[in-house]
């Protein structure tokens, strides 16, 4: 009786209602609640360390939340048809032979990384990787190379053309069946800074052309800034070797192209294309030859295009300036309004304005002195082209002496400018290769599919005087020079006389019933041979552009020591 007195009063307690002793009742409860959180804690800390250690989660968790910084790089998965626009400045570039928009298209970029070796891509600001391309570089040899058809015939040491960094993997060679030589497969030239003219005194403009079977360091589906009129490949052009040639100088080497040394030369600094469609033709060039390495930010206007590799801050720029000098269709004296007037003294001020924020620039102008223009010094009318009215009356000047003195007011303007400090190329007088008539007569370059021979070259009367006054206009402008203004001289118009071939001639559009032959008349398809297939000769330019900027820096190095 006394124990079920006992547990009739246990009943009765545990049966009361809480708050007759809240105290005692919630400490035994809250006590076990913080046992239970405090276990269950470390049970997840330990199972977190362990996965800490096999896996780093936290740089995915940063890279995702934060992306990736400025030095960063990423290895892009590849997905079959996986696509992005890229927006284009407007383009109101108007040419002798060619005018084109670019405004508003779409460009797709096809994400591939095929070829790539161990090459992580960077990627900003959401912008997907390029089209990155197999580029065969490494090792070369080239032991009395013989050109096809008796049109060049060279020979090599071992030592004058690139040679390859050490091979450290045989798996990744490949036998070169013209060459001989075992070539790595990369995205970017390994051997490409290793072999430079370190000779300032070497002249790059003096010597032959060579066929290199490695090709060129992209293809015309790897660029998506490819104008439609230079992608010849594209536009179905049946030859492809004039992709293959390359500059060799008779005393030094021309490296090949390496767009991460050039991209760390120019970090934090501005390269701008300043002048005609040719200007466009070179910075297309020089955007392909980085796109392989880095896609850029497009942070073009309708003033200027601009490109911004994020990876070193490098803007590449470019500006359109028909004839570089002051232009205006306003009446003046007896020419009257919409013919256009060229003060022949007074720089293009619509570039002038931005020169101080660039740190290097390279200009090109010459073709538009065959077009209709008024010629103006110190506003007087002094001389036109294709416009005249008064017979009667003497022209002081023409159209090859306007383009002198247009060379020389501008190097001078931009040299005496008191804001800029960086380097300006001219390069010279870029030769067109019309056969037969000019560009609108009938002219042709159709079927040309290697280089000129030495012996072959055509003399072109008005290539080599326009460059004469070109050089004239430099000499002058030099004089004038102030010490801290650099003026360098790119002189590849005798080199380029031999490329008759590079040009895309009738395959410049992507018209399936486009005419690519002569007529039962003889006539020629209308073709453009002043402009330059990519890839193709002009991307020499942009490896002459890169060792003259080498050349530069190393030269300001060794002087400030």
């Amino acid at each position: 009786m006394k124990r079920a007195s006992l547990m009739w009063k246990a009943m009765a307690l545990a049966s009361s209602p809480k708050e007759s002793n809240p105290t005692m009742a919630a400490f035994p409860r809250s006590l076990s609640s913080m046992a239970a959180s405090i276990g269950g804690l470390a049970v997840f800390l330990v199972i977190a360390s362990l996965l800490l250690v096999s896996y780093p989660i936290g740089s995915t968790v940063s890279g995702y939340f934060y992306g990736i910084d400025s030095a960063g790089q990423v290895d892009l998965p590849i997905f079959e048809g996986n696509q992005s626009s890229i927006d284009r400045g407007h383009d109101s570039d108007v040419d002798v032979v060619d005018k084109d928009s670019s405004s508003g298209s779409d460009l797709k970029v096809l994400i591939s990384l095929g070829g790539v070796n161990n090459n992580s891509v960077n990627v900003s600001d959401s912008q997907p990787g390029s089209d990155l391309q197999e580029s065969t570089t490494g090792a070369r040899k080239e032991e009395e190379a013989s050109f096809k058809d008796g049109s060049v015939a060279l020979s090599f040491k071992e030592n004058d053309v690139d040679k390859g960094s050490e091979e450290s993997s045989s798996d990744a060679a490949s036998a070169d069946s013209k060459s001989g030589a075992e070539s790595d497969v990369s995205a970017v030239p390994s051997n490409a800074s290793k072999t430079g003219s370190d000779d300032p005194g070497c002249d790059l403009y003096r010597g032959s052309w060579f066929y290199d079977s490695l090709g060129p360091l992209y293809t015309n589906n790897a660029c998506p800034v490819l104008t439609q009129m230079q992608n010849c490949q594209g536009n179905g052009r049946p030859d492809k070797e004039y992709e293959n040639w390359r500059w060799k100088p008779s005393q030094c080497n021309l490296p090949r192209f390496d767009a991460k040394k050039f991209l760390e030369l120019m970090r934090g600094k501005t390269i701008a294309f300043i002048g005609d469609s040719v200007a466009r033709n070179q910075m297309e060039s020089m955007l392909c030859l980085l796109w392989q390495v880095e896609a850029p930010k497009n942070q073009g206007n309708k003033k200027m295009q601009r490109y911004f590799f994020r990876s070193t801050s490098t803007m590449v720029v470019r500006i359109w300036s028909s004839w570089l000098v002051h232009q205006t269709s306003e009446p003046i004296d007896f020419a009257p309004e919409g013919v256009v007037k060229l003060h022949l003294d007074a720089p293009d001020e619509h570039f002038m304005e931005f020169i101080p924020s660039f740190d290097v620039i390279v200009l090109s102008s010459g073709h538009w002195f065959a077009k209709q223009s008024v010629y103006v010094l110190n506003n007087e009318i002094v001389g036109g082209q294709l416009w005249w009215p008064d017979k009667s009356r003497p022209m002081k000047i023409n159209n090859i002496e306007a383009f002198g003195i247009s060379v020389e007011t501008i190097l001078t303007s931009i040299a005496s400018h008191p804001n800029y400090t960086g380097l300006t190329i001219l390069r010279s007088y870029s030769p067109d290769h019309y056969e037969g008539g000019a560009w609108n007569t009938g002219g042709s370059c159709t079927g040309k599919e290697k280089p000129l021979a030495p012996g072959e070259l055509v003399e072109n009367s008005f290539t080599d005087i326009m460059h004469k006054k070109q050089i004239a206009g430099f000499d002058r402008a030099i004089k004038k020079a102030t010490d801290k203004s650099k003026l360098k001289l790119m002189d590849i118009t005798e080199a380029f006389g031999y490329r008759h071939d590079g040009h895309p001639g009738p395959y410049r559009s992507l018209d399936p019933n486009k005419l690519t032959k002569r007529g039962p008349d003889g006539k020629p398809p209308p073709q453009d041979c002043l402009h330059w297939c990519m890839p193709g000769p002009v991307d020499t330019w942009n490896e002459l552009v890169l060792e003259i900027i080498r050349r530069e820096f190393a030269s300001s190095q060794s002087s400030s020591v």
